[in-house]
């Protein structure tokens, strides 16, 4: 276990942070070679102790005390953790204190799982739970011990409803231990923010965290020591100090660690400010136009897995024999083809209903791993009014870039870190060598009762939406409820579509329906219900059986499409047999999946079409084993991706330091 005073984690400077130094390439190496035994090493660590035991111990000297008397002792607690630092012993009284709140304000009582997940966490490392295991709660234990200790604690979750749910949910516990607690959302002010800062526990987003880190980075400059602040505030003049809205990085718990941490990992975070440049509506729509009469495979070609649009010599010399009949944008070679081929880009590899949505004449993103609306997010370098002017909507202005970071250099920088999710196990080596965060899997509460029904593979997509169809009926005809999980909002509204054709009610949530996202969700349990829904119902809410559903095998989940991770289909699948109910999941897809389009080879493409019965039954293991691999190869693709702009983005902050610029 850790035994970290105060002082140590104060750091230097008027903003606590960590500064990690690049390492060299032998460093680089070195640790790469001894990683697997490191993070190893760490986690057994973490679960030699048997912390359940410890706080049993302590929880009956708290048995009998009113909830004024659990604010006196955790009072007491404070003054001792502060002084003595966070070791076992007062670990283990912590953890007592909290569960004898939580029982006292909630009627909710950790069970040992849920110890063991957050002593994982207080030990800077991520607890993989199962689904309904109860993460929320068990955040509380790590966030109160370092509260109490001194250290200001973020608890990071994915959208702003989780944020306030449960902050609001989770606050009568700090209260009863004497902590405060913050919340951090889309559109509050910068006093409401520094305000929820600056509680004892904050419950923010991830995005919302890392745009207020970066604004305050502008607002500290390179020159920000302690003695330049202090001569500020002396002299008078408005302090740099004064407009920041955090205290610095000391301890986060990351909730979702895998879907923040890596799937997001993938674009970085920008802050832009105004442009001069006012959008050419003419300059885009001729691009459309002009990239409407070029031929695929002939003028240009796609490479879907990196979405990217390239020009033949025959695409070129195409443009050269249209440039005078085009606007004056496009008399230059370099200007012309770069903005054809993000027309091409626009109208090839950018879809609506799958990548974005048009509601209220504006393009809104839609997040491809959570299904949910990004709001106030745009694509770079054009592509956004590119593709507002596709869609025959206003088009916004374009921005500049004023500062960005990616989350991987962003997390680095909290002096402790740990998170929390229910699927980790196949990210373990990146969290590590990214972050240095092991992953630990805590046992659950009951064992798991949920079954695995194979996998179903038909030839086109038609005869999978009609077989899903006819799937849901069956399973609701026996009383059971049925989630049906898609990819995109396109693919929801076709299952939609085919369900209705059967005279079959169902419940229908996508970026369309995000605002009713808990309530659909927290309704999908009930007997014969069937929920269609993107990738956001697979986190956040439990789904709770209705009467007698149990009884016919509880929850029944069918995904209608492999997700390019593996983690994203668990995490549908975990939404069946949560504590220990009885559940199933299935998957019924189609040959033409954008999986295998993208990541299968053409040969293996082929085959897949010839072992594919027209029953739709799989004729042998192996067409599975090819589908897996092109989930494989997707992972492996990502993962490049995300080590490159790890890689450009230390780069280009080294380049920024050596110029004296901010990030």
């Amino acid at each position: 276990m850790f035994d970290l005073a105060l002082p140590a984690l104060a750091g230097s400077g008027p903003y606590p942070e960590q500064a990690r130094a690049r390492p060299g390439w032998l460093d680089r190496t070195a640790e790469a070679l001894a990683a697997p035994f490191a993070r190893r090493l760490k986690a057994r660590n973490a679960r030699s102790a048997d912390i359940a035991s410890l706080v049993a111990r302590e929880e009956g000297a708290f048995r009998d005390l009113t909830l004024e008397g659990l604010g006196r002792v955790a009072g007491e607690l404070r003054v001792a953790l502060r002084r003595e630092g966070l070791s076992e012993t007062r670990v283990a009284q912590a953890f007592a204190l909290v569960r004898a709140a939580a029982e006292r304000t909630l009627g909710m009582r950790h069970f040992d799982c849920q110890l063991a997940g957050g002593w994982v966490m207080l030990n800077g490392m991520v607890a993989e739970m199962e689904t309904g295991e109860g993460k929320t709660l068990t955040a509380t234990l790590p966030a109160c011990t370092a509260a109490l200790a001194g250290m200001p604690v973020h608890i990071i979750t994915v959208n702003d409803y989780l944020t306030s749910r449960d902050a609001e949910t989770m606050g009568p516990i700090y209260r009863a231990l004497g902590l405060t607690v913050g919340t951090v959302v889309n559109g509050q002010s910068p006093d409401v923010r520094r305000a929820a800062y600056a509680c004892d526990v904050t419950y923010c987003t991830n995005k919302e965290l890392t745009f207020d880190y970066l604004r305050d980075r502008l607002a500290l400059g390179q020159r920000s020591s302690r003695v330049q602040l202090q001569i500020e505030r002396l002299a008078g003049r408005e302090s740099r100090a004064s407009r920041l809205v955090l205290r610095g990085l000391y301890f986060g718990i990351v909730d979702e660690a895998d879907s923040v941490l890596v799937d997001e990992a993938r674009t970085p975070l920008i802050i832009s400010g105004r442009s001069d440049q006012t959008p050419a509506v003419d300059m885009y729509r001729a691009a459309l136009d002009t990239a409407a009469q070029l031929a695929p495979d002939v003028h240009f070609a796609i490479d879907g897995r990196e979405r990217h649009v390239r020009l033949t010599p025959e695409g070129q010399a195409f443009l050269a024999a249209l440039a005078p009949t085009l606007p004056a944008a496009f008399q230059g070679r370099r200007r012309r083809e770069e903005l054809v081929t993000q027309a091409l880009v626009a109208q090839n590899l950018f879809h609506r209903d799958a990548h974005y949505i048009v509601r209220d004449e504006k393009v809104q993103i839609i997040d491809e791993y959570t299904g949910r609306i990004l709001p106030d997010r745009s694509w770079e370098q054009g592509l956004h009014q590119m593709i507002e002017a596709k869609e025959g909507v206003p088009l916004t202005g374009q921005q500049a870039s004023v500062a960005r970071m990616t989350y991987q250099r962003f997390f680095r920088r909290y002096l402790w870190l740990a998170g929390m999710t229910g699927t980790a196990r196949e990210i373990a080596p990146e969290l590590w060598s990214v972050y240095r965060l092991p992953v630990v899997r805590i046992p659950t509460n009951r064992p798991v009762r949920r079954a695995d029904l194979g996998a179903t593979v038909h030839r086109t997509a038609e005869a999978r939406w009609e077989a899903v169809a006819a799937r849901a009926r069956e399973l609701a005809n026996e009383g059971r409820p049925v989630l049906i999980g898609t990819r995109s909002v396109a693919a929801s509204e076709r299952v939609s579509t085919a369900l209705a054709a059967l005279g079959l009610e169902h419940q229908l949530l996508n970026a369309r329906q995000d605002k009713q996202e808990a309530e659909v969700v927290a309704q999908a349990g009930q007997p014969g219900r069937i929920t269609v829904a993107t990738n956001m119902a697979g986190r956040g809410t439990d789904i709770k059986l209705g009467p007698g559903v149990a009884q016919r095998g509880g929850l029944a989940v069918i995904a209608t499409e492999l997700h390019e991770s593996r983690r994203i289909d668990r995490q549908l699948f975990g939404r069946a047999g949560r504590q220990g109910d009885p559940g199933s999941y299935e998957t019924i897809v189609s040959v033409e999946d954008e999986l295998l389009q993208i990541y299968a080879a053409a040969p293996i493409r082929l085959l897949a079409r010839l072992f594919a019965h027209r029953s739709g039954r799989l004729s042998q293991p192996a067409l599975r084993r090819l589908m897996r691999a092109a989930q494989a190869r997707a992972e492996r693709h990502h993962a490049a991706i995300r080590r490159e702009l790890l890689a450009s983005d230390e780069r280009m902050g080294d380049l920024l330091a050596f110029s004296g610029r901010g990030e």
